[in-house]
């Protein structure tokens, strides 16, 4: 603490071997972050650009991916920083961002994942009715709450975490999440049933519709024609498997606060890494592959360039 200027300092300890191999890490770190900038505005950018991918499902993907973009850079400025210095530390009032944005966005993420389970839902399920259903209105109305509710949520978690009194001073990972609450003196029931009720609100009940609409969706497209099974799996596919992946960083995460379990320091450092260079790495390079019509200007893009 720093009673001069008034500012909790923490001291992170997730870092592993950092002053033998900073410099390495610094390159990774910043290589990564330019190529998270480059391919998730790459495609942002061609769905803006052509009117053909004017659509909710891209207009989602694009919601999607400028999401990874806030979150890295939220995050990479300190962690490069950090690379470069003697000591890792933070300032509470920086950690608390890190916090909110992490599970702000985070939670958008499922709730977008959820509107686009939604919109392929009608368009595979009820063609017919898909123009009246899905208006820009409807669309712009998901978009909204998609980043609206999760901020509100987790802003009266921060809210309530600055009011706390500090007694740890050791963070032990290399970005701030659910075990920031570990660093409080004490922790009050309704911290945690408000933390649960999050925690249902912006994972599980996501991800239980998304899971519904799917299994309705097969039920139906595997009842019909070939041509609808292809379709079925060929806009559904990549947002499972995005699903998928993000579902299992964010359970290693429960699993760090909701069961404190002490994982080794080098799974932690390990899995910090996977959510802040894997994941969103992985979101525009499954979509501009899997999603045809993205691929098709990729390809276009790239083709003219060579």
């Amino acid at each position: 603490m720093d009673s001069e200027l008034n500012v909790t300092y923490i001291t992170l300890g997730g870092y592993v071997e950092v002053d033998k191999y900073r410099y390495l890490y610094f390159v990774i770190m910043l290589t990564a972050y330019i190529l998270i900038l480059c391919f998730n505005c790459t495609i942002v950018c061609l769905i803006w650009m052509h009117k053909n991918l004017h659509e909710p499902m891209y207009i989602f993907i694009a919601a999607l991916l400028i999401n990874s973009v806030l979150l890295s850079t939220s995050l990479y400025p300190k962690l490069l920083s950090d690379f470069l210095s003697e000591k890792q530390v933070i300032t509470y009032s920086t950690c608390l961002f890190q916090f909110f944005m992490f599970y702000s966005l985070g939670g958008s993420e499922f709730l977008l994942l959820s509107a686009m389970a939604y919109d392929r839902y009608v368009s595979i399920c009820k063609p017919l009715r898909y123009t009246t259903i899905m208006r820009t209105t409807t669309v712009n109305v998901l978009l909204v709450l998609a980043w609206l509710v999760p901020a509100c949520e987790v802003g009266l978690q921060v809210i309530v975490y600055a009011s706390k009194q500090i007694c740890n001073f050791t963070f032990k990972g290399i970005i701030c999440n659910s075990t920031i609450v570990r660093l409080h003196c004490e922790r009050s029931a309704v911290q945690n049933i408000y933390g649960l009720v999050v925690l249902v609100n912006l994972l599980f009940f996501p991800v239980l519709f998304i899971l519904f609409t799917y299994i309705r969706i097969f039920i139906i497209a595997y009842q019909s024609c070939r041509e609808m099974r292809r379709k079925a799996t060929q806009t559904c596919l990549p947002h499972m498997i995005v699903l998928i992946n993000i579902s299992c960083l964010y359970a290693y995460d429960v699993l760090l606060m909701r069961m404190e379990l002490d994982f080794p320091q080098i799974v932690r450092f390990v899995m910090s890494l996977q959510t802040v260079i894997y994941h969103p790495l992985f979101n525009p390079i499954i979509y501009g592959l899997k999603m045809k019509e993205i691929y098709k200007h990729l390809n276009r893009l790239f083709v003219k360039r060579v």
